[in-house]
């Protein structure tokens, strides 16, 4: 079983989700740009989540966000519903679109670590050996330049959205900086350092190996039922907490294990008949579907 999400007010995250099979169904065209675009932006104003960085690879989907509101996993919920419905319509197929269990959402526990996660994110074209540049990525990806420059008008997708139904035929979105900056400029400059040391690393792995870039034109070839050669690495692990400095993580850590030993002991309260115990602050399916009570956030 898995263990309860803490899904804390104003908390920033890194959001990774990863197509069923690790097939390329999101392999970069302009129908599936559109959708994810669109979809995210529909979202976002949806749940009032704050996107700061996005890419979507052809197997996999990194979201930088902050969620003001504590709905995270509505938003998400959200997103990859509609994506798989929308880009599985517009490849003409059925079959499960995500990967079971493959949804991580990561704590980012300070503006440190938001920005190397947020650099990280936008170089994942590069480390991958696709491009050589993450600019030349032509999938979905958010450009630096697009932080704090005001809001962008995206329109409905021509495939799968009705023009008679209920979603709007245009939504804005707005790249907004992460909470512990002083502005956007002041983030936007810190990250294009930040994401050209990671593209110069990623370049030295490759060149070291003996290896170079695939290059746009043949990542536009793929097949979205294709996949990546064997011997590709797998995600092992599922953290819920990413930070640089060790005590900061231990501190985060011991606070995670302490609303996980406080939520267990809520529970069996509340299956007792006690319907007045108060849950652990970031308690959310608990409180989202049987309206518990819960302590106020820190």
């Amino acid at each position: 079983m898995t263990a309860p999400r803490q899904i804390l007010p104003h908390a920033t995250y890194l959001v990774t989700r990863r197509c069923a099979q690790r097939q390329f169904l999101l392999r970069p065209s302009e129908s599936t740009n559109a959708i994810v675009l669109y979809v995210l932006a529909v979202a976002a104003r949806r749940y009032g989540i704050l996107i700061h960085a996005f890419c979507a690879l052809s197997n996999h989907i990194h979201l930088v966000v902050t969620d003001p509101g504590s709905r995270l996993p509505a938003f998400q919920q959200y997103v990859d519903a509609l994506v798989a419905r929308a880009v599985n319509a517009s490849l003409g197929r059925w079959e499960s679109f995500w990967a079971p269990s493959s949804y991580s959402a990561v704590r980012l526990v300070s503006p440190a670590d938001v920005l190397d996660k947020t650099a990280y994110v936008l170089a994942n074209p590069v480390a991958a050996g696709l491009v050589r540049t993450a600019s030349e990525w032509p999938g979905l990806w958010s450009d630096p330049s697009m932080l704090g420059s005001g809001k962008i008008v995206v329109r409905r997708p021509k495939h799968f959205f009705s023009a008679n139904g209920s979603m709007p035929e245009s939504v804005e979105l707005a790249l907004v900086a992460p909470p512990g900056f002083d502005s956007a400029d002041q983030f936007r400059e810190q990250l294009v350092d930040a994401l050209a040391a990671r593209e110069r690393e990623a370049v030295r792995a490759q060149e070291v190996k003996g290896l170079g870039f695939m290059g746009p034109r043949k990542v536009l070839a793929q097949r979205p039922n294709g996949r990546p050669a064997p011997g590709e690495p797998r995600r092992a692990l599922n953290p819920r907490i990413a930070s640089r400095d060790k005590w900061r993580r231990i501190e985060a850590l011991g606070r995670l294990l302490e609303f996980l030993q406080d939520y267990r002991t809520a529970l069996r309260a509340w299956k007792n008949g006690m319907r007045a115990v108060v849950f652990p602050a970031g308690t959310y399916g608990m409180r989202i579907g049987h309206d518990v009570v819960c302590a106020a956030a820190p």
